[in-house]
């Protein structure tokens, strides 16, 4: 066996071992919050209102909450930021001032998060008007998800080779006619995928709604934009950290973690059920 093979041995074994760890404490993880939660999960647990503090009753309106707030979030980030990959990878020139952009939006993907919650506090909170509610937080998540769109949509799009786009021009389409019709039909799986991606992550984020509308107790559904809100990932750091009873509501909180690990992990697979549909539309 000569040097080469070796060494490809040895980095293919690095990896299957690192693989396996990983693998090994997401099980781990998986297999604690679900064996201590599952107890806690019943209608009542989903359907409810909490009562009693938080001691009884279910988690209904954190759930319908953490909804709410995504649904604005999508609606800030999806459309917005696959417009401005769209502009950026096909209608700006490559100039310092674009790679500066670029730079920039990369660099808010690493931010944390309680940076975006405090300034949608200053933002939407106080210099808008908007209070803290389900708008000034959907905006906030809206804001940090906004970077991961556009990363994503814009590597999906440089995924598409060129020839499509000169094709299209070569017939006498126009610009935004061969993006449409060659470019965005090949590139939308990816595109998607990493916003769905960016919205699961949005929807357990606990510091920028904080701040910037969710309650600690409500035992009501919001009934406009303007109400403050319950949401799982806020509603689970309260029960784990601030209750005035953290041993009587610990079930429950195993409960809420594994409701909200569900609905990250069904977002996930929404976002590989879409990818998958829509590549296989485009091969047929």
């Amino acid at each position: 066996m000569n040097r080469k093979k070796i060494v490809e041995f040895a980095g293919f074994f690095l990896l299957r071992v690192c693989l396996y760890i990983v693998f090994a404490v997401l099980l781990l993880f998986l297999y604690d919050i679900g064996s201590k939660g599952a107890g806690s999960i019943s209608w009542e647990f989903l359907t409810k209102a909490p009562r009693r503090g938080m001691t009884e009753g279910g988690i209904f309106p954190a759930i319908m909450g953490t909804f709410l707030v995504t649904i604005v979030t999508a609606l800030l980030a999806v459309p917005l930021g696959m417009f401005a990959a769209i502009y950026l990878n096909e209608y700006a020139k490559q100039t310092r001032l674009t790679r500066v952009i670029r730079l920039s939006i990369r660099n808010l993907s690493g931010v944390p998060s309680i940076v975006y919650g405090l300034f949608g506090v200053i933002l939407f909170v106080n210099i808008l008007n908007c209070g803290t509610s389900i708008l000034s937080a959907g905006l906030t998540l809206g804001l940090l998800t906004l970077p991961w769109t556009i990363t994503a949509s814009e590597e999906a799009l440089k995924t598409i080779p060129n020839s499509y786009r000169e094709g299209a021009l070569a017939l006498g389409a126009t610009k935004w006619q061969s993006i449409r019709t060659n470019v965005l039909p090949y590139a939308l799986p990816g595109m998607l995928t990493g916003t769905v991606l960016g919205l699961a992550r949005a929807a357990g984020e606990t510091a920028p709604i904080m701040f910037t509308g969710a309650a600690f107790y409500l035992p009501f559904l919001p009934k406009s934009l303007s109400d403050q809100f319950m949401a799982l990932p806020y509603h689970l750091y309260v029960m784990a950290t601030q209750h005035h009873n953290i041993s009587l509501v610990r079930p429950l909180a195993y409960g809420t973690a594994l409701v909200l690990i569900a609905l990250v992990l069904g977002m996930n697979m929404v976002a590989v059920i879409i990818r998958y549909r829509l590549r296989r539309k485009r091969r047929e």
